[in-house]
């Protein structure tokens, strides 16, 4: 029988009994066609590849991530996760959708197919996620029907105010919610549900959304499968507690692994969903159970029944391995292709100018004065009780925290205290809002950052301790159109240019990865104390992460779902 490829003396692993059995594979037209025995006494292959006794497995499979979130251009994605043995991933242009729109939507989806990865998207469900902030464009049901009649569509991606869900059932949440059940009853929906429990958690269940990936507690597991969730656990969910629950119990079929965001520089050093498949296995999993929430069973979430195996039919994605712990990638081959080889050159082929001439041109933002840093407050001369917004070490959470502050000609004096400035300008010339707060804990402590790149609105965000350094950061971001800025003592320690929406940078991967390093050792330099400094002060204006958050209409208190005042009380 003719045949494209063999591949004998390998391990294949076997996603229906998790185990690794000796044999040949056979692959014709892209597909697998043959796992056993047989070689050539049966079939006539063009190639011929030597196994070795390496480990063959499924191309690993990422379900629930934003590549906006990388700041690189799917094409640069693409390349970076085929030598991380990713094949497949289902991403969400969450962030592009913020910016620009069903027009960033389509325009990343674009972009997306002529990468070697395939790229099956969410539709952004929650853009803007609150009616408390100005973003550049929105995604109306009328974009939901458009996007899934014309477009390569999964699922529904992840609902973010849940507690619209909960609260307000006539709002844009519960209308998109029941638009879906009525029209589309077979459409995936992926959930956003930080710490709900009880009545709360299975509400928004009820209501369709049975996913979520927002850091887990064993309690939190257990209360998601009950109520027929399926866990997509993050690294940052990856602790002791959550891994053995998922050890001991009978749970496989209710989580697989996921990124949902990776920076630059870990993306370039460290890899991507196959950091947490080796983090599992390090952590006690099982390498057969690690690789099945890997491969299997997030290609079964999604529906993908054409993949997450290696099997008789199924699109011949797969990896060779030779060793299982440290879980070193030799050869990555796509559609019976190889992608990837690890004792040969890896380039990466650059493309210019992806995307629209209007999508280097979002930033409309004239430059700012200092005193566009000042808090004014209708109060007289004296001292307040005032919010502050507390940034905490290992969590994107902040805490409220309260204190005292003079208030002096209507201004607060925020530079004679130990707080930081934070402030938000609308940037798409829409109302021209901005808002300031105080900031303080693991955040920097003197100079300052600006950045475009700030969740999920993409405003300008500005940080700092004195008005001068913010002065500069911020219009060095505006002037170039976007990007991250840090400044300290009236010098500009570090620019990272994002020109595409403000958030996404066209250079090759290494370039952006060592810029991004540089930025983040800049940022650190300025006393910022965070595992992950760039997320930390992104989500500094996502209003619906706990508790204290700020967007361009002011201090967002998230779990009441309301804007309060710098001063308590008013």
């Amino acid at each position: 029988m003719k045949i494209d490829l063999l591949i004998v003396d390998t391990y294949v692993y076997n996603s229906y009994f998790k185990t690794f059995d000796k044999g040949n594979v056979v692959i014709k037209d892209g597909k697998f066609l043959y796992v056993g025995e047989r070689g050539l006494e049966t079939f006539s292959p063009d190639q011929i590849i030597e196994g070795k006794g390496k480990y063959m497995i499924p191309g690993l499979i990422d379900i629930h991530l934003h590549i906006e979130s990388t700041m690189v251009t799917p094409s640069t994605f693409s390349y970076g996760l085929i030598k991380n043995g990713v094949t497949t991933i289902v991403p969400e242009p969450h962030e592009m959708a913020n910016v620009f729109g069903i027009s960033g939507v389509k325009e990343m989806i674009k972009a997306s197919k002529d990468c070697v990865v395939d790229m099956f998207y969410a539709i952004p469900s929650s853009v803007p996620a609150t009616s408390m902030e100005t973003t550049g464009g929105s995604i109306e049901i009328s974009d939901i029907d458009e996007l899934i009649q014309t477009e390569g569509i999964k699922c529904l991606g992840e609902i973010m105010n849940y507690y619209d869900i909960i609260s307000d059932p006539d709002g844009k949440t519960n209308q998109i919610l029941s638009h879906i059940r009525s029209n589309y009853p077979d459409l995936i929906i992926e959930g956003h549900v930080p710490k709900l429990l009880d009545l709360d958690l299975q509400m928004v269940a009820a209501a369709g959304v049975n996913s979520d990936h927002t850091h887990q507690t064993v309690e939190g597991m257990e209360a998601r499968i009950s109520a027929g969730m399926f866990l997509e656990i993050q690294e940052k969910s990856m602790t002791t507690e959550v891994i053995n629950y998922l050890i001991e119990k009978q749970v496989d079929e209710h989580f697989c692994f996921v990124t949902d965001d990776v920076m630059a520089d870990s993306f370039q050093r460290r890899g991507h969903l196959n950091v947490l498949l080796k983090k599992a296995i390090k952590m006690g999993m099982k390498p057969e159970k690690a690789i099945y929430a890997c491969t299997y069973t997030p290609a079964q979430r999604m529906r993908m029944y054409d993949r997450g195996a290696i099997a008789p039919g199924k699109v011949a994605d797969f990896l060779l391995v030779s060793n299982l712990e440290s879980f070193d990638i030799e050869m990555v081959f796509k559609r019976g292709l190889l992608t990837y080889d690890s004792s040969k050159p890896y380039k990466q082929s650059m493309k210019e100018k992806q995307f629209p001439e209007s999508f280097y041109h979002s930033v409309k933002l004239k430059d700012l004065t200092e005193d566009d840093f000042d808090i004014h407050v209708p109060h007289t001369d004296d001292q307040y009780l005032c919010r502050i917004m507390n940034v905490k070490n290992g969590s994107t959470f902040t805490e409220e925290k309260h204190d005292h502050l003079e208030v002096r000609d209507g201004r607060v004096c925020w530079d004679e205290s130990p707080y930081g400035l934070i402030a938000t300008f609308e940037r798409y010339g829409k109302n021209g809002n901005r808002a300031q707060g105080l900031i303080g804990g693991d955040i920097l402590k003197r100079g300052a950052i600006a950045t475009t790149y700030s969740h999920d609105n993409h405003n300008l965000l500005v940080i700092g301790y004195n008005k001068k350094d913010m002065l500069i950061a911020a219009n060095e971001v505006i002037r170039n159109q976007g990007g991250i800025c840090c400044v300290d003592n009236g010098e500009i320690l570090s620019m990272l240019m994002l020109p595409v929406g403000g958030i996404l940078s066209e250079e090759p991967l290494d370039v952006i990865s060592e810029k991004v390093e540089q930025l983040t050792s800049s940022i650190k330099s300025l006393g910022y104390n965070h595992y992950n400094v760039i997320m930390s002060l992104s989500t500094l204006s996502l209003p619906v992460s706990p508790a204290l958050k700020i967007t361009d209409y002011g201090l967002i208190d998230v779990n009441e779902g309301k804007v309060v005042q710098v001063v308590v009380g008013v």
